[in-house]
């Protein structure tokens, strides 16, 4: 069966796509990166995408007269790259309804809290003044809305009492890297169907049962 293939766009170090980089590197992972794309020539991102032999483009948006053009030469490089499915990691634009609309139930992206809680910028700041004790990662679809979209997958971590930002956000990332991936194989293997503003999750056949214990924090 045929890869899916992947467009992933970013905005700087790319540690999210490195994840899915990892992935497909693996003979059995049911999806390939075809193209890297960036708004900033100076992601670090890029350089990692091509030393893993992966096609990058630079598209800084500042080089276009307005978004429309921006998105319309996006597009293109995606079309031409036959990509089926659009990896958002961490790519640091809010891209148009039309846009949106154009790629709907083909776009993905990583958000650093268990949605719907936490949408926008500077989560973690934000939960450690909430005072909460569980925060974690969402992959969803992506609709107009900021952070807005059905959820494929979550992934739940402890707030520990002495986190600062710098480290309760390794701690969700270490999730992030682990839930992106499993997200898009999940999609690749037609495990996900959207129904209305909900992602049904079809499981394998063979797919292992397991009992999962909740994450409580403090701990009993």
């Amino acid at each position: 069966m045929a890869k899916l293939k992947l467009g992933v766009l970013i905005s700087g170090r790319g540690s999210n796509m490195l994840s899915l980089i990892h992935a497909a590197n693996k003979t059995d992972y049911p999806a390939e990166i075809a193209m890297v794309i960036s708004n900033n020539a100076n992601a670090g991102g890029l350089t990692k995408a091509s030393d893993a032999g992966i096609v990058t483009v630079s598209l800084p948006h500042r080089a276009f007269a307005n978004q429309e053009y921006f998105e319309t030469a996006l597009h293109e490089h995606l079309t031409s790259a036959k990509v089926d499915l659009i990896c958002l990691a961490g790519f640091m634009r809010i891209l148009s309804p039309e846009f949106v609309g154009r790629w709907k139930d083909r776009l993905i992206n990583i958000h650093p809290s268990i949605l719907p809680a936490f949408k926008g910028l500077h989560v973690h700041e934000r939960v450690l003044e909430a005072g909460v004790q569980i925060s974690g990662c969402t992959v969803h679809f992506v609709r107009p809305e900021m952070d807005d979209g059905p959820i494929i997958i979550q992934a739940a971590v402890p707030v520990e009492t002495d986190d600062d930002e710098a480290s309760l956000s390794a701690r969700v990332l270490a999730a992030e890297h682990q839930i992106y991936p499993q997200a898009v194989e999940m999609i690749a293997r037609g495990e996900v169907r959207v129904s209305g503003n909900r992602a049904l999750i079809e499981p394998r056949d063979d797919a292992v049962t397991r009992d999962m214990a909740a994450l409580i924090n403090p701990a009993p």
